[in-house]
């Protein structure tokens, strides 16, 4: 990314980072050479100001992608430059908060897994104070923001509030991950359904809302997020309830990403073999023939 007065320019490489430094570069020196305002002068288009209230505030529920920063929309990525304030989740790439405006309000909302987080109604009250603030907000989200990711609350407080919300879905790690991994979540004469479903609460919790009995006569493909604490509990459910052992899983452990690892295993062994490959989270759990349907 590169800018030249009010004017940025980001270049998306198509997965190529040399190439995309060189593009960036020529449009650089291109600008430097240009004379002249290369848009309105801020005097004529008039500027917003703060009063009462949230005029010219507004929020966009941004889906960051899962992991890689050229994953996140170009809607998305361009929401992101005209920011004033970032309210970002741990899972968000990194690269994308280092392209911010360096006078961005950046907002650590603490999402970790099983650690400390920041109350939703403390993101929530973020939100709205700084949109009735008159800030342009962004609320960054790892993967999309309506796949578990809370984004439906937020919306909501926002609307409660009067506050106007844009949504950008992202590329969600549920179906992108696997394939990152060589995985497909269907193919032909072997898959095809696939359900995605959230392993964060045991099976046995009185809290869970997935019934996995039916999920174990499933003949699709099951893919399971926020499910590695609760593995050995899913998997064991999963066999009780008829799944056959042997089933190929696949685990993939920061998906998309420079860090990416993952396993292949079997539905009745998954379990021991991520505590031997020491995988942690973030990672996605795949159940079902599709694992190694890919494999030459």
């Amino acid at each position: 990314m590169t800018r030249h007065g009010p004017v940025t320019v980001a270049v998306l490489g198509g997965g190529d980072p040399r190439r995309a430094m060189t593009v960036r570069d020529a449009v650089r020196d291109l600008l430097g050479a240009r004379k002249g305002p290369l848009s309105t002068p801020p005097a004529e288009q008039g500027s917003r100001v703060d009063t009462p209230g949230h005029a010219g505030g507004r929020v966009a529920l941004v889906g960051a992608g899962p992991g890689d920063p050229e994953l996140i929309t170009l809607k998305g990525w361009r929401l992101l430059t005209e920011a004033e304030v970032v309210v970002a989740d741990r899972l968000v790439p990194g690269l994308l908060l280092d392209e911010l405006r360096p006078d961005v309000e950046l907002v650590d909302a603490s999402k970790i897994p099983y650690g400390p987080s920041r109350a939703q109604e403390e993101i929530n009250r973020i939100l709205v104070d700084r949109a009735r603030a008159g800030k342009v907000v962004v609320r960054l989200k790892g993967g999309d923001p309506y796949v578990f990711g809370r984004g439906g609350e937020e919306l909501l407080a926002c609307a409660e509030a009067g506050v106007p919300v844009t949504v950008v879905p992202g590329v969600t790690s549920a179906i992108s991950v696997p394939a990152a991994a060589g995985v497909p979540v269907t193919h032909r004469a072997v898959a095809h359904e696939f359900t995605v479903v959230s392993g964060h609460v045991a099976p046995d919790s009185p809290a869970s809302l997935v019934h996995w009995e039916s999920l174990a006569g499933l003949h699709g493909t099951l893919v399971i997020l926020m499910g590695l604490k609760n593995l050995a509990a899913i998997s064991a459910t999963l066999v009780a309830h008829g799944k056959p052992a042997g089933t190929p899983a696949a685990v993939i452990q920061e998906g998309t990403t420079t860090a990416q690892r993952s396993l292949r295993s079997t539905l009745g062994t998954v379990a021991a073999d991520v505590e031997s490959a020491a995988l942690r989270p973030p990672a996605i759990v795949v159940i079902g023939n599709v694992v190694g349907a890919l494999d030459t």
